[in-house]
């Protein structure tokens, strides 16, 4: 056959009718598309529909070194491990003594005077009538990982360094004190092996007691305060995040996943 002919027999061939089973496939594929778009669609409004209020984020606060001062901060991330700010983390740094077991507010008060800023990469520790302490946020891979305890449990942690050791040691005036940072790489602790109390095996905290998360309403503040004769504050209590314009002790009921959290947003759970 010539060139002319197989044009011929091609234009022939291009020129007939589609199978009937290609025209209802492509109204099937098409009917499914429009489905799918539809449904993606009203996905959110029907979640939203299953939403209801149950109080607003009232203050977001950051503890970088336990028991040292918080850090409030307008908005946070909730990660696995804690709350997250530019380079803020949640209880990260950590007091130890010769040890290594972890030293807190409970054996060394004087840790709640010390004051905390971030500034780009740069921690500063504050503390009266004391020169300030700069820390980078990344301590320097040439430290020392040290093994430590906290409540018991071993955890690793990166040295900050002699400078940092001679500041906390001569702030708290007892014995020696070094100050460790948590790293990525550093496996963390399951706050099951603390307490039988938490049963989720799959959570992790670092230097926190037993929780990634402290979560403290306004309301249940107030309650309290109404049985004391002394009345304490939020502050008391060094929750992550407070929340306002909910019912008493709702917080026990709530739960943070991850999720990025501003303040005067609205804190919302499924019915």
């Amino acid at each position: 056959m010539g060139a002319t002919g197989s044009s011929a027999l091609a234009r022939f061939v291009l020129a007939q009718p589609r199978p009937g089973w290609l025209r209802v496939a492509a109204l099937a594929l098409a009917a499914v598309a429009l489905g799918a778009v539809a449904w993606c669609r009203a996905w959110p409004r029907r979640r939203w529909r299953r939403l209801q209020q149950v109080g607003t984020v009232a203050q977001l606060w950051i503890y970088p070194v336990k028991s040292c001062k918080g850090v409030p901060v307008n908005e946070a991330e909730c990660t696995a491990l804690g709350l997250r700010s530019g380079n803020l983390r949640d209880r990260f740094w950590l007091v130890i003594n010769q040890e290594g077991n972890m030293v807190t507010a409970c054996q060394e008060p004087r840790l709640v005077l010390i004051s905390l800023t971030c500034d780009g990469d740069t921690l500063t520790l504050s503390a009266a009538y004391t020169k300030d302490l700069l820390l980078p946020i990344k301590t320097p891979t040439t430290n020392a990982v040290r093994k430590c305890r906290v409540h018991g449990l071993e955890i690793e942690a990166r040295d900050c360094g002699e400078a940092a050791a001679q500041w906390i040691t001569s702030f708290l005036k007892s014995q020696p004190y070094r100050l460790v940072h948590f790293e990525p790489h550093i496996r963390p602790r399951h706050p099951h092996q603390t307490a039988d109390l938490f049963r989720l095996k799959d959570q992790q905290i670092v230097y926190s007691d037993a929780s990634p998360f402290m979560i403290l309403s306004e309301a249940s503040l107030a309650d309290l305060n109404s049985r004391l004769e002394k009345k304490v504050k939020v502050t008391n209590f060094r929750p992550n995040i407070v929340i306002s314009g909910c019912d008493v002790y709702a917080e026990r009921n709530q739960f943070c996943s991850s999720l990025l959290l501003y303040r005067g947003k609205t804190v919302l759970k499924e019915k």
